[in-house]
């Protein structure tokens, strides 16, 4: 009886050097995942900076740039920057808030509605795409490990932490 183990294809020198790290392959799962998806929606002529943006008005109509630098975790001028890119997209419109004039309420526009419906769409076929080899509760894990590991993180739910770049 030998002692020796056998070796295969993946068991050689350059596969010991290949990283297997959890945090490895949250990276290059998680940088194929956003350039798939900024393909995808490339066609609707926002970026992924911009899906997030209109998901957070979209789900709180008449919200201020105030409370979305504050959930962003930006200064106010870099939300400013942000939406005044939506606007001119004809996608987001300020308007003035009737309680606090001196603040603006942040409305979807009909393009903007219509985008979303759109992005729904895509967002989902994105998430089967990218999850096609698990299956409903190997998924169901997934996100609840990947969860844990957010809230670990001190990430807030739903919020990329992207937006604290100051570049565009």
């Amino acid at each position: 009886m030998s002692t020796k183990q056998q070796t295969g294809p993946d068991d050689g020198p350059a596969s010991r050097s290949r990283p297997r790290g959890a945090a490895f392959l949250l990276s290059q799962v998680g940088a194929h995942a956003a350039a798939r998806f900024a393909e995808r929606i490339g066609d609707l002529g926002v970026i992924p900076a911009d899906v997030g943006l209109l998901r957070m008005i979209a789900t709180r109509p008449g919200r201020s740039q105030q409370s979305l630098a504050e959930e962003l975790a930006v200064v106010p001028s870099r939300v400013v920057t942000l939406i005044d890119g939506l606007e001119r997209k004809g996608l987001v419109e300020r308007r003035r808030n009737p309680r606090d004039r001196r603040n603006h309420a942040l409305h979807l526009t009909a393009e903007g509605t219509l985008v979303m419906t759109r992005m729904r769409e895509l967002g989902s076929a994105h998430e089967n795409e990218i999850c096609a080899a698990l299956d409903d509760d190997q998924r169901a894990q997934l996100i609840g490990l990947l969860e844990a590991i957010a809230a670990q993180q001190n990430l807030a739910p739903g919020v990329h932490p992207g937006y604290r770049q100051t570049s565009r």
